[in-house]
């Protein structure tokens, strides 16, 4: 397979990289393993495309995973940050943009009663896991198979040998007595998790997930899955944190729980709540969040958390995102997600499918539906990795793994797409032929 996708420049910059950086990069995903080749490295930036650092143009789909919902470099958020960043960077100390910013996302999520600020989705969803066990008095959690909740050690669990065991280290370096209080569960499905609440009910503190599950590639939850989620966490005394880091404000201006049929005790975000600038956020109700110190007993501090420079994009974020602007985006989602769909059978590239919720796209060269993470296992990851590269030449850049999400940000019109679609046609003629 040829794998050549990028630039003389990126090539050089990623040599040296490679001997100050572990890996050549700062997160794994970066640095193309899943596909293959050498990642492109980028020099800037505007609305819906990037330019890399050889004068090459692409149509951006990965969005910094999510986060710039507006497109690269919105003015109204490049601008906040400029007159926020000529006051001072940081001060450890309060200033009046933490409130102003935590009261536009209870505005959206009324829910979140109260929250706290911290710098990354990691943090937040590892604070509110400690907030749970600290409030409940009970020590474990439940997650599902699939879903990524941060790298932190407890959260880096995959399943032990039946469906209420406890768990086995996902990474190494992760001892087994971390994991031992995380239990996990196939995605949608309740009976497992029916099964895994009657053995250890009097245990667990929440079930931990993803409204829409966006690490296994895109798998919605099934019809009833978030509210009989609910209701068997609350039958026995459990919380649901649902980890919105991704779906947080992406997908509507709030959390998506809500309108999948569900209802969460605690919420996390990150992502789009910073505007492109590293933030987190957890919340819940005021006699949850009170356990928090200085008020109560459960510790989490950070040097900086609520950066001025986070808030200040954040805020000017929020102040974008008008229904208008999302309704534009479902349908150029709808669009993108129907002309690829087209294109994979004119070619015939299949089998392929797409499954889409708002603007989270995953693409799966597979036979049948992906609702798990063993479904999600199945997929063609070679014909991902040859469509990847040669969508990438044609000027469009991909989430360089095949289990991850493709983004639609509010920049991209139905011109940008119709420009990508000779790119398009070439990637899926050389994911059929073998060759990239």
């Amino acid at each position: 397979m040829t794998i050549g996708s990028a630039g003389p420049r990126s090539r050089a910059l990623f040599r040296r990289a490679e001997r100050v950086l572990v890996g050549g990069v700062d997160s794994p995903v970066r640095s193309f393993t899943a596909v293959g080749g050498t990642p492109v490295f980028f020099a800037g930036g505007r609305g819906a495309y990037l330019d890399d650092v050889d004068g090459r143009r692409y149509l951006d789909l990965v969005g910094s995973w999510g986060a710039n919902l507006l497109g690269n470099a919105p003015r109204a958020v490049v601008e906040a940050v400029r007159r926020t960043a000529l006051r001072g960077l940081s001060f450890g100390a309060p200033s009046p943009l933490e409130h102003e910013l935590a009261e536009r996302i209870r505005s959206a999520i009324p829910e979140m009663e109260r929250l706290r600020f911290v710098s990354s989705g990691t943090e937040a969803t590892m604070s509110a896991v400690r907030l749970a066990r600290g409030f409940t008095g009970r020590p474990k959690v439940v997650k599902f198979a699939g879903g990524y909740h941060g790298h932190s050690d407890g959260l880096l669990a995959s399943a032990g040998s039946g469906p209420a065991t406890a768990s086995l280290p996902d990474s190494a370096g992760v001892p087994v007595g971390i994991v031992r209080d995380t239990l996990v569960v196939p995605y949608n499905d309740l009976d497992a998790l029916t099964a895994c609440f009657e053995r250890r009910s009097e245990e667990i503190a929440a079930v931990l997930v993803e409204p829409v599950a966006g690490n296994m590639g895109v798998v919605p939850p099934a019809p009833g899955f978030l509210r009989g989620l609910g209701r068997v966490a609350r039958r026995y005394g459990a919380l649901v944190l649902a980890d919105e880091v991704i779906t947080g404000f992406r997908l509507r201006r709030g959390a998506a729980i809500s309108s999948l049929g569900g209802r969460a005790d605690l919420v996390t975000l990150g992502k789009v709540i910073g505007g492109g600038l590293p933030i987190g956020a957890y919340g819940g109700r005021r006699e949850i969040l009170e356990h928090l110190a200085p008020l109560g007993d459960v510790y989490q501090a950070g040097t900086l958390s609520g950066h001025p420079l986070a808030m200040a994009a954040g805020a000017a974020m929020l102040d974008e995102l008008r229904a208008a602007r999302y309704l534009r985006l479902e349908r150029t989602s709808q669009e993108l997600a129907h002309r690829l769909e087209s294109m994979a059978t004119e070619e015939g590239a299949t089998p392929f499918r797409i499954q889409r919720v708002g603007s989270m796209l995953g693409l799966f060269f597979t036979d049948g539906p992906v609702t798990d993470e063993a479904s999600a296992r199945r997929v063609d990851r070679g014909r991902y990795a040859r469509f990847f590269h040669a969508a990438l030449r044609g000027g469009v850049a991909l989430p360089p793994s095949p289990l991850e999400t493709t983004f639609v940000s509010m920049a991209i019109t139905a011109r940008d797409i119709n420009r990508a679609v000779p790119a398009f046609r070439r990637a899926f003629r050389a994911s059929r032929k073998g060759s990239a």
